[in-house]
């Protein structure tokens, strides 16, 4: 199919780096299949060597590979055993650097989402999370390395993107979830979150024994 306007716009965004990528996807509409989430909360990861809280950290392998593949590539993992945590992954190939996708609102499909996400009590809390979300979605570990295009009328591919039309906010900055930062301790600020938006999770502090997202 050839590349219309919004994907070379989605392209030249996701060309660039996470830390300037995440919060301008808050807003957006992710789709799998027929499934849209309102993205409300996000986290930047840098690329290999840079940050010790991501995947590519120690380099390539066979789990991380997606994430060496250039913008707009999915990195699909799997979180304590069961949950799957999607991210989108930035700038130019063998970076690896990405974004994951915390929480945000089902805004279509939500009975599909709801049979996924049975134990909800509220239509909020369908996607407020990482794990929940990728509940939400219907994503599995087979989607590790699925490309995301922009969503445009006839685009029939499974995994899209609607980037907002104006710009949201106000946004929220401060330390990822579950994610130690550096050294010395000081935690990065690299979680972006619509404000007040009833979808975000909650802040849960580092555990030395695991790292966060991508």
């Amino acid at each position: 199919m050839t590349p219309t306007p919004a994907d070379d716009a989605l392209a030249s965004l996701l060309a660039g780096p996470a830390l300037e990528v995440a919060p301008r996807l808050l807003g957006s509409i992710f789709w799998s299949g027929p499934v849209g989430v309102r993205l409300t909360e996000v986290e930047a990861y840098h690329g290999q060597g840079q940050d010790p809280g991501s995947h590519a950290h120690r380099g390539r392998t066979a789990r991380n590979g997606s994430m060496f593949e250039g913008g707009g590539t999915l990195y699909v993992y799997l979180s304590y055993g069961i949950h799957r945590c999607v991210n989108i992954v930035c700038g130019p190939d063998g970076y690896a650097s990405g974004v994951l996708l915390r929480a945000g609102e089902v805004v279509e499909g939500v009975d599909e989402a709801t049979v996924r996400r049975a134990t909800s009590r509220t239509p909020s809390d369908l996607a407020r999370g990482p794990g929940r979300l990728g509940s939400a979605l219907g994503i599995e570990l087979g989607d590790d390395g699925s490309r995301l295009v922009a969503d445009t009328p006839g685009q029939g591919a499974r995994f899209r993107l609607r980037l907002p039309s104006e710009p949201v906010g106000p946004i929220a900055a401060g330390p990822r979830v579950g994610v130690s930062g550096h050294a010395g301790g000081d935690a990065f600020p690299w979680r972006f979150a619509l404000e007040g938006d009833p979808t975000v999770s909650p802040y849960r502090a580092a555990v030395s024994r695991r790292r966060g997202g991508a």
